[in-house]
């Protein structure tokens, strides 16, 4: 449709034309920082988010929650609100080689009293911010941090902002989301990002981040949203709060159908049909870290089948069907020559290691 003029246009046909640019510029925006497979030049984007923005500045009253305008943030707020996870976000028990996964298998045995093969769903343990997105209808309305697991902050309004979380589920036509989805997955800041965003800071005379994990928390944890719009956050999906309502039978599954709704799922996930796989994937995993766009800290690893996980349930602090394989801490030695001091457009000065 070609654009609309403001004048003479009636509000229904304005409504419609809304409804079809934010779908359009969703679906775009999706290809591009999810699927990483853009079908559309930039400059067209550009035309159609401007008369997006152009339309619902002349009408307000027809601004909607998953429009496109509602990912640059809003007003600053006092301080975070505290919100509780319906279901805990549990943290994982840790293994650090092949005999700690073999333990591993072996507890599931005990606890489940048969020694039935099980399969697992593999995939990278993101050195980020677990976070929780909850959806209702398909539209995305609130998001928090992991906090102490019972709650978390709500940092809706700074997770808005970060392209590769749709603010509404893609479903089929004719299909309906899901009543309520309860999303968890991890924030974080790709190595180069993470470099460019430190030179900048060095640049502007501001403290430099320690490492991308603190660079992504600090940024997700701005009172003003408009910060956290300028950093370079991105997000892998990794799971669900409860996967019985959904119409997956296992983790892979469950990836897989996350995926479709329109989130970024790892390309790195690796279905493995017993604990051998698992610990020869974690060896081909390490030995890929260093090649990574992004930091990893291990390899989560979890027990495929949803009931039973169901079955295995969980324990105080962690979930029985799961486990992260750590790797050994990244360490290198190195000479310091000398210190160059920097000085930024505020007059702040920055020391840098040569």
């Amino acid at each position: 449709m070609a654009q609309l003029s403001l004048l003479n246009t009636g509000k229904d046909e304005i409504r419609q034309r809304l409804q079809s640019l934010r779908q359009e510029l969703n679906l775009h925006a999706h290809r591009y920082y999810v699927l990483d497979d853009p079908i559309l030049a930039d400059a067209e984007y550009d035309r159609l988010f401007q008369e997006l923005l152009a339309l619902e500045q002349q009408h307000p009253e027809l601004i909607t929650p998953d429009s496109p305008s509602q990912r640059v943030g809003g007003t600053p707020l006092t301080q975070f609100r505290t919100v509780p996870h319906t279901i805990p976000m549990l943290s994982l028990e840790n293994a650090f080689d092949g005999d700690a996964l073999m333990e591993f298998e072996e507890r599931l045995f005990r606890f489940l009293q048969s020694r039935e093969p099980i399969a697992y769903v593999t995939e990278p343990k993101l050195d980020g911010l677990a976070v929780e997105l909850v959806y209702e209808d398909g539209l995305f309305t609130i998001g928090s941090t992991r906090g102490d697991g019972v709650a978390g902050e709500d940092i809706t309004n700074n997770l808005k902002t970060i392209p590769t979380i749709p603010l509404r589920l893609l479903t089929p036509e004719g299909m309906a989301p899901p009543k309520r989805l309860e999303v968890r997955g991890e924030v974080f800041i790709g190595l180069a990002d993470f470099k460019k965003l430190n030179a900048e800071r060095a640049t502007a005379g501001e403290t430099l981040f320690a490492n991308p994990r603190n660079a992504a928390a600090g940024s997700l944890r701005q009172l003003d949203p408009r910060i956290t719009a300028t950093r370079p956050l991105d997000f892998f999906v990794y799971g669900v709060s409860d996967p019985a309502p959904l119409p997956c039978a296992n983790q892979q599954g469950l990836l897989q159908y996350l995926g479709s709704l329109g989130f970024k799922v790892n390309p790195l996930v690796r279905l493995c049909r017993s604990i051998a796989e698992v610990i020869t994937q974690f060896t081909v995993l390490q030995a890929q870290r260093a090649s990574l766009t992004y930091d990893i800290d291990g390899m989560v690893v979890k027990v495929n089948d949803c009931v039973l996980q169901e079955r295995l349930g969980a324990k105080a602090r962690s979930p029985r069907w799961a486990i992260a394989a750590k790797f050994p801490a990244s360490q290198a030695t190195t000479r310091l020559l000398a210190v160059e001091f920097g000085v930024g457009r505020t007059g702040a000065i920055t020391p840098v290691a040569v």
